[in-house]
């Protein structure tokens, strides 16, 4: 989850809008079939799906009551693994970022990977979304992907890619990540998972489908 001020808020927007532009059937919240079997959902329990909601909502109000208007801090959390991304003023606050994020309930693993830096501009913020939108878009148009499978985040031209996939599908977003223009460095966040587990998450064919 980010949080950011509203004065942000309306270039952000135009900025998710644009990178939804750039494929038809890719926009930046990504979801419905992506062909035939390959259906995009979401590989986490529906339990892990609220409390990744509640997580990024409690660290965002938690680092906000903390740092005020210090800093640009992102909150992403997917099954309970939280990345935190963005511009902090000093090392203290990386650190004091780190330690509220790993008291919040139900949170098994923070990484890291605040900049101590100035806040970066609404350029540089928009420029993150639109390379985030084309990664989404280039997953959509592999057709071998379940592009719902994956959380893209990209900051200062790093993207980082998270999700519960394959090695096989973790190499693959991978090379998807790196050809996509605007992207400087892609960093892995994953939780691998083998062909085995793959397959029990799959949606089972109807019965009637079964007969065929």
């Amino acid at each position: 989850m980010k949080f950011v001020s509203p004065k942000l808020l309306s270039t952000v927007l135009v900025a998710a809008s644009l990178a939804g532009a750039l494929s038809a059937c890719a926009p930046i919240v990504v979801g419905g079939a992506v062909m035939g079997s390959l259906v995009a959902t979401d590989r986490r329990t529906s339990g892990a799906q609220l409390e990744d909601e509640g997580i990024e909502l409690r660290a965002a109000s938690r680092i906000r009551d903390n740092l005020g208007q210090r800093g640009h801090v992102n909150v992403n959390s997917y099954n309970r693994r939280v990345l935190l991304t963005g511009e902090v003023p000093s090392a203290q606050d990386k650190q004091l970022v780190e330690q509220i994020v790993t008291r919040v309930d139900n949170v098994q693993l923070v990484v890291n990977e605040l900049a101590v830096l100035g806040n970066t501009s609404l350029t540089q913020r928009s420029a993150d979304t639109l390379v985030t939108g084309r990664i989404k878009a280039a997953m959509v148009d592999s057709r071998d992907l379940f592009a719902n499978a994956y959380k893209v985040v990209t900051e200062r031209g790093t993207t980082y890619l998270m999700g519960r996939v394959t090695q096989r599908e973790a190499d693959r977003a991978t090379d998807i990540a790196r050809s996509t223009p605007g992207v400087q460095k892609v960093v892995r966040v994953f939780e691998i998972i083998t062909e085995d587990e793959l397959r029990s998450l799959l949606p089972k064919p109807a019965a009637n489908e079964a007969k065929k």
